[in-house]
């Protein structure tokens, strides 16, 4: 089964994830959670993939997450 790659991107100023993708055409998501994220990504792909690819099986996602977080070492 071929895997579709999702980035899913932490915005800070914003407090919420959002995710895009190369491999599927007109996804756009966002969340204040990343398990909300995966859940709105679920509900969309079946349609973008029906709409804009022509698939109508199961497909895998491959949801790719980047987070950068500032550590503060104490003295």
């Amino acid at each position: 089964m071929e895997a579709f790659k999702v980035l899913a991107h932490w915005d800070p100023e914003a407090g919420v994830w959002w995710a895009e993708s190369v491999d599927i055409k007109g996804l756009v998501a966002e969340s204040e959670t990343i398990e909300g994220l995966l859940e709105e990504i679920r509900q969309i792909v079946p349609d973008l993939m029906r709409l804009n690819h022509g698939i109508t099986q199961s497909v895998q996602i491959n949801l790719v997450a980047d987070r950068t977080e500032g550590v503060r070492i104490p003295a």
